[in-house]
């Protein structure tokens, strides 16, 4: 029998960093600027910084699979660069996983 306390899954912390501002921050977002992912669920802003929502919500629906092992032909599993949707702005923000973690699913569910 499998021991709880060593975890029945694996995944990636991530951090999501903007790459690059090729328009104007109309958010008032620079580059640098970033997130952690943690844990599975847990979403960190550094002290005193914000993150743009939009941003957020362009590349949240993304950020599970980039916490899991993906098949090598998988085109998430080569991309990590994600757009946020305001057209004037064209701020590219990049996934980076920072760390792996083993965790137990019926902690999490």
């Amino acid at each position: 029998m499998e021991n709880v306390e060593d975890g029945d899954m694996e995944l990636y912390d991530l951090r999501v960093v903007v790459d690059r501002i090729e328009g104007r921050s109309v958010c008032g977002m620079e580059v640098g600027d970033c997130f952690t992912l943690e844990n599975s669920a847990h979403l960190r802003l550094p002290d005193g910084r914000h993150f743009c929502v939009y941003a957020l919500a362009s590349v949240l629906p993304f950020l599970a699979a980039k916490q899991r092992d993906l098949a090598a032909g998988d085109w998430l599993a080569q991309d990590s660069l994600f757009a946020c949707p305001d057209p004037e702005e064209r701020l590219v923000m990049r996934v980076e996983r920072t760390g792996r973690r083993r965790m137990n699913s019926a902690d999490l569910t």
